[in-house]
């Protein structure tokens, strides 16, 4: 990972490894390489808790960590995760919202974790950054009106 020139790194006060393994089963693309644990014990934890999960999420180099800190994730950061159709917004959302997940509008939510994703259809930025004014606040009127984003209602506010 150190000779990537970029990677997200997770702070999690613990859970690091069901969040990773949740996340690495979810998604193509992704899979944990390494999990390390403490040789000691430490001020969060005893020695052979996992410390650090080394990983690849969605082709992109990540890390989770359980670091036992009241730090938690806000709406400050958030990974967006771009999609194709319906069926794989629907799924995606459908997952990371799960029994204890918070729904948000726009596309957003907070997974069980605490984690805030976007579940972006490519179709709403191909909307959001269309070059006609009109289609674009049309597309931007009919985003702010939903949650999990339809596919469809965007598609008709692109044709008009």
């Amino acid at each position: 990972m150190a000779d990537d020139k970029l990677a997200l790194c997770l702070w999690f006060e613990n859970g690091a490894e069901e969040a990773a393994r949740f996340y690495c089963d979810l998604f193509p693309d992704s899979e944990i390489h390494a999990v390390n644990r403490s040789p000691t014990d430490w001020p969060g934890g005893k020695a052979g808790d996992v410390l650090t999960l080394d990983m690849t999420l969605l082709g992109t180099p990540a890390m989770a960590m359980n670091g036992n800190t009241d730090d938690t994730f806000t709406n400050a950061i958030s990974l967006q995760v771009f999609t194709d159709t319906q069926e794989e917004t629907d799924r995606y959302w459908d997952a990371l919202l799960g029994e204890t997940g918070s729904p948000m509008a726009c596309s957003w939510l907070t997974d069980r974790f605490g984690i805030r994703w976007q579940v972006v259809p490519r179709v709403l930025m191909e909307g959001l950054g269309h070059e006609d004014p009109e289609i674009k606040g049309r597309v931007f009127g009919a985003m702010q009106q939903m949650v999990k984003i339809d596919h469809a209602a965007i598609e008709q506010a692109i044709a008009g």
